[in-house]
């Protein structure tokens, strides 16, 4: 009686043709899994702190001092009250917008051309004077900024913030796209010139639609710069031009701090970063890996 060919019940075969699946070494088992929590505690580690902002901003002074109430409280939204209507919040977030965009509009419209003639003139004593102005702390220049604008009877208004904004946007600006520029090819320039433009019409009709991505990311990041900034809005601002980080110091007092209001406060602050962020994050990618393949 010959032995049967069929399979032992209970026992599974691979199809003919297919050879059967071999589990992972052990090692690439542990990396992976290593990545997946490494990956796990750096998302926490963000959202995290975000996570108790927001919280503490539904909770009471006395909820946020309790510790029996880090997750079980009682939300309420009277502090986002007290910041949007009772201290006219809506007026600083306008100023910040505005000072924001004003800066950044007129940065990336001197930075862009500049940054495109270094790169392709190989400017490198102006692209040296850039560098320096991009290491240069902010704050060594108050003093001199604070005395020749009052001196000017400029302190208070919206011109000398976005003055001052410009002068930290426009480096960053010029030395993003500079690297932009460095990495597109000069041979479309070339053969725009050979189809019969000029050199500036190659650049309005070539590089500079080629560059949306680089100018969103500058953009961005200077945008980003504009509205959290706290030390210039906070020496060269007046009563009516104050901006939302500037405002958020109005909940610390001499003899108390409305915890509450400032983590409200702070929310307001950060949530309409996050939206634009959100919505240009594939500008960003673009921009920041737009020289990755330069060489």
């Amino acid at each position: 009686m010959t032995p049967s060919l069929l399979p032992a019940a209970g026992t599974r075969t691979a199809p003919q043709g297919i050879p059967p699946r071999r589990r992972k070494p052990l090692s690439v088992r542990a990396y992976k899994w290593f990545r997946v929590g490494a990956l796990i505690v750096v998302v926490l580690a963000l959202l995290a702190p975000l996570a108790w902002l927001f919280a503490s901003s539904l909770k009471t002074n006395v909820d946020i001092y309790d510790a029996a109430k880090t997750f079980a409280f009682t939300p309420t939204w009277e502090n986002y009250a007290n910041v949007l209507t009772r201290n006219n919040y809506f007026v600083y977030i306008f100023n910040s917008f505005w000072v924001a965009f004003v800066s950044t509009a007129l940065s990336l419209l001197l930075g862009v051309p500049a940054a495109y003639a270094m790169s392709r003139f190989t400017m490198q004593r102006s692209a040296l004077v850039v560098l320096m102005a991009r290491v240069i702390p902010g704050i060594s220049l108050l003093v001199p900024w604070y005395y020749v604008f009052s001196n000017m009877r400029m302190v208070g208004g919206f011109t000398v913030l976005i003055l001052s904004h410009m002068f930290v946007a426009l480096p960053l600006i010029v030395y993003i796209m500079m690297s932009y520029f460095d990495s597109m090819p000069l041979e479309l320039e070339e053969s725009a010139q050979v189809d019969g433009l000029t050199p500036i019409g190659a650049f309005q009709k070539i590089t500079l639609p080629l560059s949306v991505g680089g100018m969103a990311t500058a953009g961005i990041l200077a945008f980003i710069f504009s509205w959290n900034n706290f030390m210039f809005a906070l020496v060269l601002s007046g009563a009516h031009t104050k901006t939302l980080p500037v405002a958020i110091f109005d909940f610390v007092s001499y003899a108390s701090i409305d915890w509450g209001g400032l983590m409200a406060a702070a929310t307001v602050v950060t949530v309409p970063i996050m939206v634009i962020a959100l919505f240009t994050q594939k500008y960003i990618v673009s921009g920041m890996t737009a020289g990755a393949t330069k060489g």
